[in-house]
Protein backbone atom coordinates (compact mmCIF):
# COMPACT_ATOMS: atom_id res chain seq x y z
CA UNK A 1 0.00 0.00 0.00
CA UNK A 2 1.57 3.54 -1.35
CA UNK A 3 0.36 6.14 1.25
CA UNK A 4 0.99 10.14 1.94
CA UNK A 5 4.84 11.11 0.46
CA UNK A 6 5.53 8.04 -1.27
CA UNK A 7 2.94 8.71 -4.02
CA UNK A 8 5.19 10.23 -6.97
CA UNK A 9 2.94 10.76 -9.16
CA UNK A 10 2.30 14.71 -10.11
CA UNK A 11 -1.93 14.25 -10.30
CA UNK A 12 -4.26 12.03 -8.41
CA UNK A 13 -7.78 11.35 -8.45
CA UNK A 14 -9.05 12.04 -4.90
CA UNK A 15 -11.83 10.55 -3.09
CA UNK A 16 -12.70 11.86 0.09
CA UNK A 17 -13.76 10.70 3.56
CA UNK A 18 -17.13 10.20 3.04
CA UNK A 19 -16.53 8.72 -0.55
CA UNK A 20 -17.54 11.91 -2.70
CA UNK A 21 -15.09 12.37 -5.20
CA UNK A 22 -13.35 15.51 -4.61
CA UNK A 23 -11.49 15.47 -8.65
CA UNK A 24 -8.47 15.35 -10.15
CA UNK A 25 -5.79 18.11 -8.04
CA UNK A 26 -2.15 17.90 -7.70
CA UNK A 27 -0.88 15.30 -5.34
CA UNK A 28 1.07 18.30 -2.88
CA UNK A 29 -2.55 19.79 -2.67
CA UNK A 30 -4.04 16.46 -1.66
CA UNK A 31 -1.11 15.97 0.85
CA UNK A 32 -2.25 19.01 2.49
CA UNK A 33 -5.63 18.52 2.68
CA UNK A 34 -4.73 14.59 3.98
CA UNK A 35 -2.49 16.27 6.67
CA UNK A 36 -5.67 19.19 7.53
CA UNK A 37 -8.06 16.29 8.13
CA UNK A 38 -5.04 14.64 10.06
CA UNK A 39 -5.64 11.38 7.76
CA UNK A 40 -3.72 9.03 5.44
CA UNK A 41 -3.81 9.50 1.30
CA UNK A 42 -3.86 6.20 0.34
CA UNK A 43 -3.06 5.20 -3.75
CA UNK A 44 -5.72 2.34 -4.26
CA UNK A 45 -4.08 1.44 -7.44
CA UNK A 46 -1.06 2.86 -9.83
CA UNK A 47 -2.43 1.46 -13.33
CA UNK A 48 -4.07 4.31 -14.31
CA UNK A 49 -3.23 8.14 -14.78
CA UNK A 50 -4.53 9.84 -12.68
CA UNK A 51 -4.26 7.52 -10.08
CA UNK A 52 -7.10 6.99 -7.85
CA UNK A 53 -6.42 7.90 -4.04
CA UNK A 54 -8.68 8.05 -1.06
CA UNK A 55 -8.59 9.66 1.97
CA UNK A 56 -8.91 7.42 5.01
CA UNK A 57 -8.44 7.97 8.70
CA UNK A 58 -4.67 6.19 9.82
CA UNK A 59 -6.05 3.16 11.52
CA UNK A 60 -8.69 2.21 9.08
CA UNK A 61 -6.07 2.46 6.12
CA UNK A 62 -4.04 -0.17 7.96
CA UNK A 63 -6.88 -2.19 9.03
CA UNK A 64 -7.77 -2.13 5.21
CA UNK A 65 -4.53 -3.75 4.56
CA UNK A 66 -4.28 -6.32 6.97
CA UNK A 67 -7.84 -7.51 5.62
CA UNK A 68 -6.42 -7.40 1.93
CA UNK A 69 -3.53 -9.71 3.01
CA UNK A 70 -5.87 -12.11 5.03
CA UNK A 71 -8.33 -12.40 2.23
CA UNK A 72 -4.96 -12.98 -0.64
CA UNK A 73 -3.76 -15.39 1.97
CA UNK A 74 -6.54 -17.72 1.99
CA UNK A 75 -6.39 -19.83 -0.63
CA UNK A 76 -8.72 -22.55 -1.32
CA UNK A 77 -8.22 -25.76 0.40
CA UNK A 78 -6.44 -28.81 -1.30
CA UNK A 79 -8.06 -31.77 -1.17
CA UNK A 80 -6.01 -34.40 1.21
CA UNK A 81 -5.48 -37.55 -0.13
CA UNK A 82 -5.46 -40.49 2.25
CA UNK A 83 -4.12 -43.61 1.75
CA UNK A 84 -5.23 -47.00 2.78
CA UNK A 85 -3.39 -50.06 2.86
CA UNK A 86 -4.87 -53.35 2.31
CA UNK A 87 -3.74 -57.07 1.97
CA UNK A 88 -5.28 -59.94 -0.15
CA UNK A 89 -5.31 -62.17 3.24
CA UNK A 90 -6.90 -59.81 5.10
CA UNK A 91 -9.86 -61.49 7.13
CA UNK A 92 -13.20 -60.23 6.09
CA UNK A 93 -14.24 -57.80 9.78
CA UNK A 94 -11.07 -55.99 8.77
CA UNK A 95 -11.87 -55.56 5.09
CA UNK A 96 -15.53 -54.05 6.71
CA UNK A 97 -13.50 -51.47 8.64
CA UNK A 98 -11.25 -50.23 6.16
CA UNK A 99 -14.34 -50.10 3.41
CA UNK A 100 -16.21 -47.95 6.79
CA UNK A 101 -13.08 -45.81 7.18
CA UNK A 102 -12.57 -45.03 3.49
CA UNK A 103 -16.39 -43.69 3.77
CA UNK A 104 -15.75 -41.54 6.50
CA UNK A 105 -12.78 -39.98 4.90
CA UNK A 106 -14.97 -39.53 1.87
CA UNK A 107 -17.72 -37.82 3.73
CA UNK A 108 -15.56 -35.48 4.87
CA UNK A 109 -14.35 -34.11 1.54
CA UNK A 110 -10.99 -35.73 0.78
CA UNK A 111 -10.08 -38.22 -1.42
CA UNK A 112 -9.06 -42.16 -0.87
CA UNK A 113 -6.67 -43.93 -2.69
CA UNK A 114 -6.67 -47.54 -2.05
CA UNK A 115 -3.33 -49.79 -2.59
CA UNK A 116 -3.53 -53.62 -1.88
CA UNK A 117 -0.79 -55.70 -1.76
CA UNK A 118 -0.50 -58.54 -4.06
CA UNK A 119 2.16 -61.39 -5.26
CA UNK A 120 2.39 -62.97 -8.46
CA UNK A 121 -0.40 -62.17 -11.27
CA UNK A 122 -3.28 -64.77 -10.12
CA UNK A 123 -3.05 -62.47 -7.17
CA UNK A 124 -3.03 -59.31 -9.60
CA UNK A 125 -5.88 -60.47 -10.64
CA UNK A 126 -7.73 -60.90 -7.52
CA UNK A 127 -6.86 -57.83 -6.38
CA UNK A 128 -8.35 -56.09 -9.45
CA UNK A 129 -12.00 -57.67 -8.80
CA UNK A 130 -11.09 -56.31 -4.64
CA UNK A 131 -10.40 -53.16 -5.73
CA UNK A 132 -14.01 -53.41 -8.54
CA UNK A 133 -15.71 -54.46 -5.50
CA UNK A 134 -14.50 -51.56 -3.09
CA UNK A 135 -15.14 -48.94 -5.61
CA UNK A 136 -18.48 -50.34 -6.51
CA UNK A 137 -19.62 -50.37 -2.84
CA UNK A 138 -18.38 -46.84 -2.43
CA UNK A 139 -20.34 -45.55 -5.77
CA UNK A 140 -22.62 -43.37 -3.35
CA UNK A 141 -20.07 -41.57 -1.95
CA UNK A 142 -17.27 -41.33 -4.30
CA UNK A 143 -15.95 -41.74 -7.84
CA UNK A 144 -12.68 -43.24 -9.42
CA UNK A 145 -10.34 -40.96 -10.52
CA UNK A 146 -7.68 -43.13 -11.30
CA UNK A 147 -8.35 -46.63 -13.27
CA UNK A 148 -7.45 -49.47 -11.25
CA UNK A 149 -3.68 -49.91 -11.72
CA UNK A 150 -2.04 -52.99 -11.31
CA UNK A 151 1.31 -53.44 -11.13
CA UNK A 152 3.80 -56.16 -9.71
CA UNK A 153 3.46 -56.20 -6.28
CA UNK A 154 0.34 -53.82 -6.13
CA UNK A 155 -3.16 -52.73 -7.02
CA UNK A 156 -4.02 -49.12 -7.08
CA UNK A 157 -7.37 -46.94 -7.05
CA UNK A 158 -8.51 -43.44 -6.39
CA UNK A 159 -11.55 -42.37 -5.62
CA UNK A 160 -12.64 -38.86 -5.08
CA UNK A 161 -15.17 -37.39 -3.12
CA UNK A 162 -19.06 -37.34 -5.12
CA UNK A 163 -20.07 -33.84 -3.21
CA UNK A 164 -17.50 -30.95 -2.30
CA UNK A 165 -17.44 -29.56 0.76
Amino acid sequence: MIKNEKIKAAEVQLTGLDGEDLGVMPTKEALALARQHNVDLVCISLMTSPPPCKLIGAGAAREEAQQAKKKAGKAPEKRKVKEIRLHLEMEDHDRDVKQSQAERILKKGDSVKFVIQVHGAKEGEAGKAWAEALCSALKEHGRRSTGVQVSGKQVVVQLDPLAEI
